[in-house]
């Protein structure tokens, strides 16, 4: 069992930081400017987020869009990627993180992503999410 419930926590969470970097008035142009549709497919909960960068929308659950690039992992590991704790290339490496598409345009959005690390830190500090944060 993940340290997640279920998947409304994955959206709050996870989608929540790509929410607020998308508004962020530093590092929403530098997302939004990548021309990337994202998706993401966790498990353990099973959820799907689909982030559009150029019109700066988060889809939650099943979505029409067209990825351009698409990331598979557990939940887990999405909150760890957030945390600052895993590496997304040695991660594709050891097989913690499946992809498929041009990966290399994902790799270049990951500056601007860890400079939201400190927002999402503080998203779980401010709920009293200690069990996410020692994950």
């Amino acid at each position: 069992m993940g340290a997640f419930k279920d998947d409304s926590e994955v959206y709050k969470y996870i989608g929540g930081v790509f929410e607020n970097g998308l508004a962020d008035p530093e590092v929403g142009p530098k997302l939004k400017g990548s021309g990337v549709v994202l998706q993401i497919t966790y498990t353990d909960p099973d959820s799907v987020l689909t982030v559009d960068f150029p019109s700066g929308e988060v889809h939650t659950g099943p979505s029409d869009l067209t990825p351009h690039v698409e990331l598979f992992m557990t939940a887990d590991t999405g909150n760890r990627f957030w945390l600052g704790k895993v590496n997304l290339s040695v991660a594709m490496a050891k097989g913690q993180v499946r992809a498929k598409g041009p990966v290399s345009k994902i790799l270049k959005l990951v500056p601007a992503a860890k400079s939201l690390f400190p927002a999402y830190e503080s998203l779980l500090e401010r709920d009293g999410r200690d069990d996410l944060l020692k994950a």
